[in-house]
């Protein structure tokens, strides 16, 4: 007799009691075991004690603010971390701020959004002891977040790939099996959702990747509503592949419609 396959964890790192139990409750019809924490020093303690697979982590906390206690969980943890803020204007300066978090909630939220945000995250790769590997129901075989090279390693726009399984773009290389993205042979500190996006974009180095296709592919579907995401985690991986905004080496906008890998020279 096949064995139910464990529910997944939430932690809820929330003071408030009545959007700690909207929580529990979202998250509870979506699948998840839920555990709460009212602070957080109790967060983080749960965090390493408990190993969930998603934190959802309250921007203000009675204690420390929600961004220290991301910067303290995510060396711990490969959950999907989602911030909550109550001001739209907080999700810029939270993301410049290279905290780690997966995605952003701002305040009043509706349960179905944050289920359709939290399953759209599990649809994508994660961690899992080193390699991420999807659940095998949740491989979007339409649109996969980061689209692979073809297996013969054959040259294409952007360069030649290295080996089997390596994008390449000039001095960029994107390990798509092993999620490592290298500039110059360094490795870069990029997040999930950078990593996607980069990987996305060198996949197809002529095409204009449309800010709608890419929150599908990346985020999910039902989020063209939300470009201003993209426009956001693009401007961070543009800085952590240290480009001039006024003269920019690999990405490049194309107004009104999306970004596009800038052709590399000839050597």
């Amino acid at each position: 007799m096949t064995s139910e396959p464990a529910a997944r964890v939430a932690l809820i790192i929330e003071d408030d009691a009545d959007v700690r139990q909207l929580l529990v409750m979202t998250l509870g019809m979506n699948g998840f075991t839920t555990i709460e924490a009212a602070s957080g020093r109790e967060g983080v303690t749960l965090v390493r004690d408990r190993r969930p697979d998603l934190v959802t982590l309250d921007l203000n906390l009675p204690d420390i603010d929600g961004v220290e206690v991301c910067r303290q969980i995510r060396p711990l943890t490969d959950a999907y971390i989602i911030m909550i803020t109550a001001r739209q204007d907080e999700i810029d300066r939270l993301i410049g701020l290279e905290i780690g978090a997966d995605d952003f909630v701002v305040k009043p939220f509706s349960p179905r959004e944050v289920g359709a945000r939290v399953n759209a995250m599990f649809r994508r790769p994660r961690r899992t002891g080193g390699t991420p590997q999807p659940a095998d129901d949740e491989v979007d075989t339409a649109a996969p977040a980061v689209p692979a090279p073809s297996a013969s390693g054959a040259p294409s726009a952007s360069g030649a790939a290295r080996d089997p399984g390596v994008l390449a773009h000039g001095p960029i290389e994107i390990d798509t099996e092993g999620r490592v993205a290298t500039l110059d042979g360094a490795e870069l500190p990029l997040t999930r959702i950078e990593f996607d996006l980069l990987a996305t974009l060198v996949s197809g180095p002529r095409r204009v990747w449309q800010r709608e296709t890419l929150l599908s592919r990346i985020w999910g579907d039902g989020w063209v509503n939300d470009q201003h995401l993209v426009e956001v985690h693009i401007r961070n991986l543009r800085k952590k592949l240290n480009e001039d905004t006024k003269a920019p080496r690999f990405i490049r906008t194309v107004r009104g419609v999306g970004y596009r890998m800038i052709p590399v020279s000839a050597d």
